[in-house]
């Protein structure tokens, strides 16, 4: 099990039941889903980049990532239906919890001038959405074999239904907010 599955179990819904006043343990949101994807508008003109882009996020995540294709045609951006615009991982179980903890304690940490996550990134329904500048800050990509530097999204699916308590369950798991310092 992972360590922060565990945690999650142990400490965060007994927390989470005192805090938001539920009365079943059913009731305690919980990670549905983390779906991480990279963009690659660029494999038009240069199919390697979409190859090198499955490879980083591969290691990221430890799953093939399966690469999505445009729906429509685009004449300003020289984009015809089913080109590659960019690869998507969908991580649920273990190496759900497993990717969360790397991303909480050891990716977010090593981003440069990190002073928090912004605590406003939600979509009304309790699901949280986060950009990564570089893919560079995740220990598994070495530096050498990174021919462009690409930036990630992380999206973390929760089964809360408001955005509150959607952030308390993160803040609760670890995830490293901004205070607001008004």
């Amino acid at each position: 099990m992972s360590r922060l599955k565990e945690r999650y179990q142990k400490e965060v819904v007994p927390g989470l039941i005192k805090d938001l006043g539920l009365k079943n343990v059913m009731q305690c949101p919980r990670v549905m889903k983390v779906v991480v994807n990279i963009g690659v508008g660029d494999a038009l003109d240069n199919g390697k980049l979409l190859d090198e882009s499955v490879r980083d996020l591969t290691k990221i995540t430890g799953q093939k990532p399966i690469i999505n294709k445009s729906k429509r045609n685009i004449a300003n951006f020289k984009l015809r239906v089913g080109s590659a615009v960019g690869t998507s991982v969908t991580l649920r179980g273990y190496k759900m919890w497993s990717f969360l903890d790397r991303l909480m304690n050891v990716a977010l940490p090593r981003v440069r001038d990190f002073r928090g996550v912004s605590p406003n990134s939600f979509d009304g329904r309790g699901n949280y959405t986060l950009g990564i500048t570089e893919q560079l800050v995740f220990p598994e990509i070495d530096y050498d074999e990174v021919s462009k530097i690409r930036g990630l999204e992380v999206t973390i699916v929760t089964s809360s239904q408001d955005d509150e308590s959607g952030r308390e369950l993160l803040r609760k798991l670890g995830m490293p907010f901004k205070e607001d310092n008004r």
